[in-house]
């Protein structure tokens, strides 16, 4: 844990004008270079931890990889002769199958750790095409509204980086029936999401047809994205998400819900796939004319639909 913490002493002031000295554990932040082949591809600042699964699921996300076989191998790369190793350099090798990345989609500055597209060359490479991407069939799987309710406090119960940092976010894959699959947590959401998305390419999980991802924060465009590219039917986040994650999320028929709290969520795209069934049989109320659930509260402070 020592790389991916660290701590401080801070100054803790008071409102009564009282002060004092105590010790504070922040969440680590770090760069890493992501070399494919050999050639540099990307340097992106994450939280130390889980880094063969970061790479992978940034793969999965640059629509490099969407198979385990797509990587040969990665590889921690050694520090330059007679420097210390940091372990923030990780060159991946292709597999058979695998195209190396485009050049003209080289990130030419730092991803950073609240964006995850930011470094992209140009605004069209990040529509990119997923391998897993379809429309939903009518008897494709739904989630139960409750279980969909109930993710983001199985989410925080297992956030323990945060617990110690209180500065960091987390993405979590769970079944349909609201099984935990995987957790990461990551000072970047977008790092987050790939490490979660790594972990079920090097287990041989894509695409994630049956899965849920929830995110501890808000829906960027780039975590839906990310949903498309692992073939994720289904995206929860605890705040709101912007218009152009509501839109891509409608045009690749990607189910969008947003400021789940406890008893009322918003459902932005795709509401065909949240089952209103209550546990008695009966059904709640039907869909409005623009595919969103009545009975599904939205907060004053969102948007309406």
């Amino acid at each position: 844990m020592a790389r991916i913490t660290q701590k401080l002493r801070v100054l803790k002031l008071h409102a009564d004008g009282t002060q004092r000295r105590r010790e504070d554990v922040l969440a680590a932040e770090e760069p890493l270079e992501i070399r494919v082949n050999g050639t540099s591809f990307s340097v992106t600042m994450r939280t130390p931890g889980d880094d063969f699964d970061l790479v992978a699921g940034f793969l999965v996300s640059e629509g490099v990889v969407s198979t385990a076989e797509h990587l040969s191998r990665m590889i921690v790369c050694e520090g330059e002769p007679g420097q210390e190793n940091t372990y923030n350099v990780i060159d991946a090798t292709l597999g058979a199958g695998a195209e190396p990345p485009d050049t003209s989609l080289e990130r030419h500055v730092y991803t950073t750790s609240s964006c995850g597209i930011c470094g992209t060359a140009s605004i069209e490479a990040v529509r990119k095409s997923s391998a897993f991407l379809r429309p939903a069939a009518p008897d494709a799987p739904r989630v139960q509204l409750a279980t969909l309710l109930s993710l983001p406090d199985r989410l925080r119960d297992e956030q323990a980086l945060f617990d110690r940092t209180g500065g960091v976010h987390a993405a979590g894959l769970f079944t349909l029936d609201g099984e935990l699959l995987c957790l990461r947590e990551d000072v970047g959401r977008h790092n987050a999401v790939d490490k979660v998305v790594g972990w079920a390419l090097r287990d041989g999980r894509l695409p994630l047809r049956d899965a849920v991802l929830q995110v501890s924060g808000r829906a960027s465009f780039e975590l839906v994205q990310k949903c498309v590219m692992a073939g994720i039917p289904i995206m929860s986040a605890v705040s709101a998400p912007s218009s152009l994650a509501v839109e891509m999320a409608r045009d690749t028929g990607i189910t969008l819900a947003g400021f789940s709290r406890g008893e009322t969520v918003n459902v932005y795209a795709g509401a065909q796939r949240i089952d209103l069934t209550k546990t008695d049989g009966t059904d709640t109320r039907g869909m409005d004319d623009r595919g969103t659930d009545a009975a599904v509260k939205a907060p004053e402070r969102a948007t309406a639909l």
